[in-house]
């Protein structure tokens, strides 16, 4: 039985479909990722549908699943998301159970790294998938300057990837590197078991900086603006404010104006919530207390009734867009759209 285990596809669906034809895989092939088959190119999806439909696969927990799972989504992350839309809560289950290492008869396998001095079964997750815990766990266990394939000893060779070594697998002390940067308009390489065939097959460009491009408006479109807090989404625009991309910049100007709509509509709601309270109290204090509490929005109008309704009571009541325009509904105010369409 022949294995192929491909290096760091990120979204190159397109290569890795050259690759397959180039291997000549079959039915009876074992094809094997050893992680990030995900994010940075721009077929994401395709190479995730790939997998889980393909008999006689397996993928393992690169860093990159691992963020999606663990929530940290990062832009690249952001990106698969939209792109996965309905299909997201399936590939996080899915991708939660990928494994960490796989053996063959001939080789170990794993994402990025392992500890030299460990067995198998003892190597931590996070040190195996590459996240950022693992990688600091490694940079304080060896020297400044050395990798832990400086000190491999094992009889068994390691076929791993994570790091970009370049246009060519590496190998050193029974390791071979693999990951020869696809995305980035490199390789995508994949080696045959047993034999350790080398095959590869030239990107068609640098994806990752295209993707970053095509994206940011699809992206930014999707956060929850909503149900962000109005000091959060300030400072997005003030950390995004250094794209110059014409629809990235239309956009974030909408986003803007429709705060500062946001920030003009305070004051018209509370003077209607003082007017409000002004209106029930001519009927009286008993007959105040009983309508008022029969509105969501009471508490307002109990401190308008004792005088002690601030502007600043709103706003830190109010913190989203969202709150502003329920209660603008609520006193038949019209809402601000946000974010504007």
């Amino acid at each position: 039985m022949r294995h192929f285990i491909i290096g760091d596809i990120h979204g190159c669906f397109d290569e890795l479909m050259m690759l397959i034809q180039q291997m000549g895989l079959t039915d009876e092939d074992v094809l094997i990722s050893l992680g990030d088959i995900i994010d940075r190119g721009n077929k994401s999806k395709e190479v995730y549908h790939f997998f889980r439909n393909r008999p006689g696969s397996l993928v393992l927990a690169g860093n990159h699943e691992r963020k999606h799972v663990n929530g940290v989504l990062n832009y690249a992350q952001e990106i698969v998301k939209v792109q996965l839309g309905a299909e997201y809560p399936d590939f996080l289950s899915w991708a939660g159970q990928l494994g960490y290492y796989y053996e063959t008869p001939e080789a170990i396998i794993v994402h990025a790294a392992l500890e030299h001095d460990l067995q198998l079964n003892e190597q931590r997750e996070d040190v195996l998938s590459g996240s950022t815990a693992g990688e600091r766990h490694l940079e304080k266990k060896y020297p400044e300057g050395t990798y832990w394939t400086d000190y491999y000893t094992g009889e068994k060779p390691v076929i791993y990837g994570h790091h970009v070594v370049g246009d060519q697998p590496v190998i050193r002390n029974n390791t071979y590197g693999i990951d020869t940067g696809c995305c980035h308009g490199g390789y995508l390489t994949a080696i045959e078991l047993p034999g350790f065939i080398v095959h590869q097959v030239k990107s068609r460009g640098d994806y990752w900086k295209s993707q970053q491009q095509e994206w940011q408006v699809p992206v930014l479109a999707a956060k929850d603006w909503a149900n962000m807090e109005c000091t959060a989404i300030r400072k997005q625009l003030e950390k995004l404010a250094y794209i110059e991309q014409p629809a990235v910049r239309e956009f974030l100007g909408r986003l803007e104006n429709s705060l500062r709509q946001l920030e003009v509509l305070l004051p018209v709601l509370k003077n209607k919530l003082d007017n409000f309270a002004q209106a029930l109290l001519e009927n009286g204090a008993e007959a105040f207390s009983r309508e008022a509490n029969s509105y969501p929005f009471k508490t307002f109008l109990f401190k308008s009734r004792n005088n002690n309704l601030r502007l600043e009571d709103l706003q830190k009541s109010l913190g989203t867009p969202a709150k502003i325009n329920q209660l603008a509904s609520e006193l038949g105010v019209t809402p601000v759209p946000f974010p504007p369409q």
